[in-house]
């Protein structure tokens, strides 16, 4: 650790905003966004409204056992009373579940999808994801989106209008504090010099940074400041195709982490209505539709496994691993 004036060589912006890609190479990995921590009337499972730390615990190492790439906890601060009723109010702070998620797990990787950077000044944010990195092993990414809740900016005093803009000085801001001892934060927002932060991540140059989004300004903040894309819609060559043009024409030809959602899947026949389209069937099938994916170029796919009960949840987890994942 630095002490008294020392300082480390200061490195240019470009070397400063170094990309990496965290997924393998040699084969798809499939992650999962966790129950309970977040209860949207979109996903949430009935069982969840009555479940707890010690539930959550049981997925989330279920997930680990079964060889899981990551698991995925969510970011909002506090939810106007106007959208409660679709988006709930049960929504675990990022940092802290992240954190006791690091205490329990021992391989699965720790993925923020999606967290709101622009609700924080980026050397806090900063500091928590570094801290995270750190008592994990180096098992962080950080997924990061716009926000789309507008009170919550306003309750912050930011500009709803400007969060596409706030979002990208936070991600140059990042790449900054994680490789830099005392690094520059030029602003406009959060400007910074001079300040120094310990610990440093256990990742060279910081967590990768995967942006989250379907929109095309999403697309583009992914494809020139990302090191992996967090779709929200589906993954077609179309969208696959401008990522790579995007690319391309920004100068970048590091590795890229590209993701897809695959929905509501069980494995095997439910003998249960799930309520709407799901991906069913035999673990062959579900290999097989996850491969299509893979001929994409995806190289992670973020699964929902139903289930009626934790138990259930846990079962499908197990059978996940056991019988689709060795087919990936």
């Amino acid at each position: 650790m630095l002490r008294g004036d020392a300082r480390p060589p200061v490195r240019n912006l470009t070397q400063c905003q170094v990309m990496t890609a965290v997924l393998p190479s040699d084969r798809l990995v499939v992650g999962m966004q966790l129950p309970i921590q977040s209860q949207s009337t979109i996903y949430a499972e009935p069982w969840e409204a009555h479940a707890g730390a010690v539930e959550l615990a049981a997925v989330a190492q279920a997930a680990d056992r079964a060889g899981f790439f990551y698991v995925a906890v969510c970011d909002h601060i506090a939810i106007p009373s106007d959208k409660a009723p679709a988006m709930g109010t049960e929504w675990w702070d990022t940092v802290a579940t992240l954190g006791w998620l690091a205490g329990i797990t021992e391989d699965v990787h720790l993925l923020s999808h999606v967290y709101v950077p622009a609700y924080r000044h980026p050397l806090q944010v900063a500091k928590a994801f570094a801290t995270i990195d750190n008592v994990s092993n180096g098992r962080v990414i950080m997924g990061v989106g716009a926000g789309h809740v507008e009170g919550e900016f306003e309750l912050l005093g930011l500009p709803f209008a400007e969060r596409g803009a706030l979002l990208d000085e936070s991600i140059d801001a990042l790449r900054a504090a994680f490789a830099e001892d005392y690094p520059t934060l030029p602003g406009p927002r959060w400007p910074a010099a001079d300040l120094g932060q310990h610990p440093r991540p256990i990742q060279e140059d910081g967590p990768p940074i995967w942006v989250g989004g379907s929109s095309p300004a999403a697309i583009r903040r992914a494809a020139q400041r990302g090191d992996g894309w967090l779709p929200q819609g589906p993954v077609t060559p179309e969208i696959v195709a401008r990522i790579h043009e995007l690319r391309d024409a920004a100068g970048r030809h590091d590795p890229f982490d590209l993701g897809a959602l695959i929905g509501p899947t069980y494995v095997g026949d439910p003998d249960w209505d799930l309520g709407g389209p799901a991906l069913t069937g035999s673990p062959d099938k579900l290999a097989h539709v996850l491969g299509k994916l893979g001929a994409l170029g995806v190289g992670q796919v973020q699964v929902r496994l139903r289930s009626r009960t934790v138990a259930e949840l846990v079962d499908q987890i197990e059978r996940f691993g056991a019988e689709v994942l060795p087919q990936l």
